[in-house]
């Protein structure tokens, strides 16, 4: 499957197993979505199921609280999580917080799905990884996958969950014209797009990270399509580095983090966000607190530039394999 494909499975289990599930927002239901990650879910469930809706995120989200709190499972799309902005307020002020303001009466069983990322030239409008804005919010859980597999296992998980999770899928990944040994676009539907699914239900617990290349030398930490692209700049150099794979940023799986850097005694961070602030300080004050002892080389960080999004640079503002290398040569130097 495609990542797509993957993430259309998973509602489709998740609708037909509960029928609470319900899927909503912009062009979600006859159109299907704009990346038609919704594709037939309405002509399968019913509109009363997998319905359009006005342009109007903090009224998407907010009809999605209310159905939470009253028993329903929504698994909502806001079509860029660009968009996210307007409905900031409904995800902070009333999701993250109703099980606690309400002493447990209340809990928010709430998915909001959201395209993240750049890759389609979409402009500073349609390419932003606002990540870190969600793990700073006690109450949410943010998770981002890197490949086929984790999307319909997360996902799934993420619907199960009895609170409010962020879901953001990297769109670079999607249908796949990537491949993380190159910093410009490949064939689209290349062997990186694809991945083994499995059928039916399964799922990815949430809060678990995954070793994706084994090392001794440095640890790299990254989640979605940087993941790919460590793995390619590992190889490109022959830095012996173990790629780990965070998949869900909140709650985060420190244990696995420091039982990797205490054998290497090195770290590099990556991320496609803005370096200032992003949650690569975060995880580098993380490794610091845990593993200071261990450590042998100040901890890296790669990322985008300190700079709205770039249309015409679009591929130079990625870190891509050479800038990871890079960093990844400096770490082995320190």
């Amino acid at each position: 499957m495609t990542m797509i494909e993957a993430i259309r499975d998973a509602m489709t289990v998740a609708m037909t197993r509960d029928a609470n599930v319900v899927v909503f927002g912009e062009d979600v239901g006859y159109f299907g979505g704009v990346f038609r990650c919704t594709q037939g879910l309405q002509q399968k469930f019913g509109a009363a199921r997998c319905f359009d809706t006005p342009i109007n995120e903090s009224g998407i989200v907010g009809t999605a609280i209310g159905m939470a709190a009253y028993g329903l499972r929504p698994c909502v799309e806001i079509q860029f999580a660009d968009y996210v902005y307007p409905a900031y307020d409904q995800i902070v002020s009333e999701a993250a917080r109703l099980r606690y303001r309400s002493n447990g009466d209340f809990t928010a069983p709430l998915t909001i799905r959201m395209p993240t990322g750049g890759g389609i030239f979409g402009g500073q409008t349609h390419s932003q990884s606002p990540e870190a804005l969600f793990t700073h919010v006690a109450g949410l859980k943010t998770v981002v996958p890197s490949n086929p597999h984790d999307a319909k296992g997360l996902l799934i998980a993420a619907i199960e969950d009895d609170d409010p999770v962020i879901f953001l899928e990297p769109k670079r990944l999607y249908n796949g014209p990537f491949d993380g040994h190159h910093d410009r676009p490949v064939t689209p539907w290349s062997k990186h797009a694809l991945g083994e699914v499995p059928e039916g239900h399964f799922t990815v617990p949430l809060g678990r990270a995954v070793v994706r290349r084994p090392g001794a030398a440095v640890t790299v930490l990254a989640y979605g399509t940087m993941v790919h692209v460590a793995i390619a700049a590992a190889e490109a150099t022959g830095v012996d580095a173990e790629v780990i794979d965070l998949r869900t940023l909140l709650p985060l799986d420190l244990e696995t983090i420091q039982a990797s850097v205490a054998r290497t005694g090195r770290c590099i961070v990556v991320h496609e966000a803005t370096l200032t602030s992003g949650f690569g300080a975060e995880l580098v004050a993380l490794v610091q607190e845990a593993c200071f002892y261990s450590l042998e080389a100040p901890i890296g960080r790669v990322a985008g530039w300190d700079t709205p999004y770039p249309h015409a640079q679009e591929w130079d503002y990625f870190p891509g394999p050479k800038r990871v290398g890079e960093a990844l040569l400096e770490a082995m130097a320190g």
